[in-house]
């Protein structure tokens, strides 16, 4: 119905492509997000990401695309230390960005673009 109000209560889940899902599940399980579903074999795979998910969806891409997902995290130097610490390799050290955010960003082994962040 038109005029009605609709409040959205956060994004339930982002999927991205991977074309070798092993890659890419050994990539998010190194920044310590945890397996729901699937796996290193599985054509989908799911992660728990606070109160959502993040999907892998094996197979090429329809198209060149390009995204980011942005992930709140408590403590972004630590998330920082972390990828670094399992061998990944952020853009760019952790940064305080003018429109009130600390973040640094890293792409996952296809290309997607992931940015963890907190507010300032």
């Amino acid at each position: 119905m038109a005029g009605d109000e609709v409040n959205f209560d956060g994004i339930s889940a982002v999927t991205v492509f991977t074309v070798d899902m092993a890659v890419a599940v050994s990539f998010y399980r190194a920044l310590g997000f945890e397996l729901r579903y699937g796996g290193e074999a599985a054509p989908f795979t799911s992660f728990h990401v606070g109160s959502g998910f993040l999907n892998l969806m094996r197979g090429d891409p329809p198209g060149r695309l390009w995204g980011r997902t942005i992930i709140h995290v408590s403590d972004v130097d630590a998330m920082y230390r972390r990828a670094v610490d399992a061998g990944l390799s952020p853009e760019a050290a952790p940064a305080d960005a003018p429109w009130g955010e600390r973040y640094f960003h890293i792409q996952d082994p296809d290309g997607n673009e992931l940015s963890f962040a907190r507010p300032l």
